[in-house]
């Protein structure tokens, strides 16, 4: 069988699969699994493009690192084709561990388990099925191989995770702001004292890809619309996670029930697998289904949330520098105490506040280094002749009030 295949994608053209092991991983049930997993969540309710999945993303990062590889190579970086294909594995599979909705699956059905571990543990799987053959895409996925570099193209602040979603993120959205200049970027790689730097004069090509991702988070990432849609499926979660656990037998297709059913946590995931066997069979579809099901549940607070999710009936949410007013706060309440004949516990389904985070840049936190025309080395906010990068190193922290429209 001829496992030399192209993929049209999109964003980028044609894709090329290198190696008949990359098109086995790309075959096998933990990756298909990825289509039916959107890669931005609930993000279509605003922008109905965004219908893109982890599987196209996953595979516009493999194509990056291609780029990556080769740019490196011609600058007489010694990297060996075993390096090569362990590195395009890594970041192959950054994303396998990723669940449906994921961020608000992991606040409520899963606890304490992240999905870059759940990635790390469906790849030790697919390491064994493969007969060894991914321990240096491990090595360099948990950052204990010798070459950081590799595993900087893979996980950092200039990583080529990073340069495709914000390319195909923006694409599907149709935001322009997301659109940065993967390819100069790419170019402008290089690796110093064993780390991964971009010459000089790629600098403005760095500020625009800092600036697109903080923009990319207010527009997209942290639009208030997105926020109300993945808060709704919060609570939706909670709610069912806290019925099923005080007996109440709950619809779920049979993978989800095993989450819903029962707590379970980052040793039960590492100790027993039928945990993550489970886990690897979970897809958007799973939870969606049980939405639709559950807007006609028994339960008044469960069907009403779902009901809202279905009609895109949103919370209501307003954004703040500064924390609501805790009387306000308490007559929002009052009225949903009122307005659904429920107790004060039961309203923090309708009303509550929480907090959101953006920052573009941490500085100390695997740096963007530029490599200088006299050879040193300096971090691109000290480089920078461009203030901007200076708020962009700085973490906005926003207060949020939601609730439902009908207060």
């Amino acid at each position: 069988m001829n496992k030399k295949k192209i993929i049209n994608d999109p964003v980028y053209g044609f894709i090329s699969i290198h190696s008949d092991l990359i098109f086995d991983l790309i075959e096998h049930p933990y990756f298909q699994r990825l289509r039916n997993i959107k890669q931005l969540g609930m993000t279509h309710l605003v922008y109905p493009g965004a219908l893109h999945t982890r599987f196209h993303h996953a595979l516009g990062a493999m194509h990056l690192m291609g780029m990556a590889i080769e740019t490196l190579k011609s600058k007489g970086r010694e990297i060996t084709d075993e390096e090569e294909e362990a590195v395009t594995i890594a970041i192959l599979l950054h994303d396998i561990g990723h669940g449906p909705f994921s961020h608000a699956l992991e606040h409520t059905i899963v606890e304490g388990i992240s999905h870059e571990h759940i990635s790390s543990l469906l790849m030790n799987n697919l390491n064994r099925q493969f007969g060894g053959r991914l321990s240096l895409a491990l090595k360099i996925f948990n950052n204990s191989y010798q070459k950081t570099f590799l595993y900087q193209l893979v996980s950092g602040q200039l990583d080529l995770d990073r340069m495709d979603y914000l390319n195909r993120d923006s694409f599907f959205t149709g935001v322009s702001e997301g659109i940065i200049g993967f390819d100069r970027i790419i170019k402008m790689l290089d690796v110093s004292q064993g780390q991964i730097v971009i010459e000089e004069k790629g600098i403005y090509s760095i500020e625009k890809f800092l600036i697109a991702r903080r923009l990319m988070y207010w527009q997209v990432y942290l639009h208030k619309a997105v926020i109300a849609a993945e808060q709704l499926l919060v609570k939706i979660l909670e709610r069912a996670k806290q019925l099923t656990m005080n007996g109440m037998d709950l619809f779920a297709t049979p993978n989800f029930a095993h989450f819903l059913n029962n707590t379970i946590r980052k040793k039960d995931f590492e100790n027993d697998p039928k945990h993550l066997e489970c886990f690897s069979s979970l897809d958007d579809f799973d939870i969606y289904t049980s939405v639709k099901v559950w807007a006609s549940a028994d339960d008044k607070i469960l069907s009403q949330l779902c009901r809202n999710l279905i009609s895109r009936n949103l919370y209501h949410v307003e954004i703040s520098n500064e924390a609501p007013p805790p009387e306000r706060i308490n007559a929002l309440i009052e009225k949903a105490m009122t307005r659904y004949s429920v107790n004060v516990e039961e309203a923090s389904y309708f009303v509550f506040t929480n907090t959101i985070k953006n920052n573009a840049y941490r500085v100390d936190d695997g740096n963007i280094n530029l490599l200088m025309k006299d050879g040193s080395i300096m971090d691109i906010a000290a480089a920078s002749d461009n203030s901007n990068l200076e708020a962009l190193a700085k973490t906005v922290k926003k207060h949020i009030l939601c609730h439902v429209k009908d207060l």
